[in-house]
């Protein structure tokens, strides 16, 4: 059987309070009493047990993290900097998807971890506004993540997808492209609306083509296919992250298509394998991880002081990557020749 505090205190020689004062790090006891303790523990093998404890001091040591999904690099970059950040404060983390893009689902997730954390990180940018408020748990230490906020309602961090998108659609107008075509993400989807919005904003007076797409490399690969077979091609294609520009270069490689020499191509996100593809994808780098860490910071901190949980927003800011697929430095050397000649 495994040992008990009971256990701990007996061969240790002192009172289950001086035991449960020692591992809690709670209260005073002596460097002697300590040594005696941690030694009976090591020796005993004693774990103490999670439940109790958690009636004990009302704190579970356990945040939760709900993603709508947990497929692909991008959520891969974001738990990674969620789970350094908490390992580093002692607490253990709790991952769940919505796995789907309705108010129930992000609900029913939601339910499932009611009692079981200390705080949440959320993102689920299918939900906002007031059905967002009526599915998080009251009085639960909630930061949202590129989640639609209403004002003042909850701590969070956005990326700065609109200015990223803006100033993508705007680097590739600037390399002399005129048919900017662009792969929007699900329709709904908040970080979607957002760089869709930025591509328009950064066009000026060109006109926008939209394909639609859903974030995944298969819906990029359909667009790829379709751009590749339709009559007027555009010149440039922005998607609206990099799994889709990735896989909308396999199609137009795979069709004949050269990438940047007939169609430039950039995404969203800088995942690590963007650079390795071929040509390399120019894109707009987001450092999830960064965002992650931020995060939970920003939770630790409301966890342990209620008070700063407050609903200011924080905006992660972005940084534009040029690499070979846009063509970028043999457009503007052809560009510059035209101009002399």
């Amino acid at each position: 059987m495994a040992a008990t505090i009971k256990d701990v205190a007996r061969r240790a020689r002192v009172s289950i309070a001086s035991v449960s004062r020692t591992l809690n790090s709670a209260g005073s006891v002596t460097p002697e009493v300590r040594s005696r303790v941690l030694r009976a523990a090591h020796t005993l093998r004693y774990m103490p047990h999670a439940a109790a404890r958690s009636l004990i001091n009302r704190r579970t040591h356990t945040v939760g993290l709900l993603l709508p999904d947990t497929h692909g690099e991008y959520f891969s970059e974001l738990i990674r900097g969620v789970d350094r950040a908490a390992r580093a404060r002692g607490l253990h983390l709790l991952v769940s998807s919505s796995h789907g893009d309705s108010p129930e689902a992000t609900s029913t997730a939601l339910q499932s971890m009611n009692g079981r954390v200390d705080g949440l990180l959320m993102m689920s940018p299918h939900v906002g506004g007031g059905s967002l408020a009526e599915a998080l748990p009251p009085g639960l230490p909630t930061v949202l993540m590129n989640t639609r906020v209403a004002h003042g309602t909850r701590a969070a961090y956005l990326v700065d997808d609109f200015g990223g998108a803006r100033a993508m659609t705007c680097h590739l107008a600037s390399c002399g492209y005129r048919r900017i075509a662009h792969i929007r993400g699900p329709r709904d989807n908040f970080e979607a609306e957002e760089r869709l919005r930025g591509y328009r904003a950064g066009l000026g007076a060109r006109r926008a083509r939209v394909i639609d797409g859903d974030f995944s490399e298969e819906s990029g690969y359909r667009a790829g296919q379709a751009l590749a077979a339709g009559r007027t091609r555009p010149d440039a294609v922005f998607a609206a992250n990099d799994a889709m520009a990735i896989g909308c270069l396999f199609a137009l490689t795979e069709a004949g298509v050269r990438v940047p020499e007939d169609i430039a191509l950039a995404g969203f996100d800088d995942v690590p394998v963007a650079r390795f593809v071929h040509p390399p994808l120019t894109t707009v780098r987001v450092d999830v991880a960064a965002m992650g860490r931020r995060a939970l910071e920003r939770l630790a901190a409301a966890i342990d002081d209620p008070r700063t949980d407050t609903g200011t927003v924080g905006t992660l800011p972005v940084e534009l990557v040029v690499r070979a697929s846009c063509g970028a430095n043999s457009r503007r050397r052809i560009r510059r020749r035209s101009r002399h000649t």
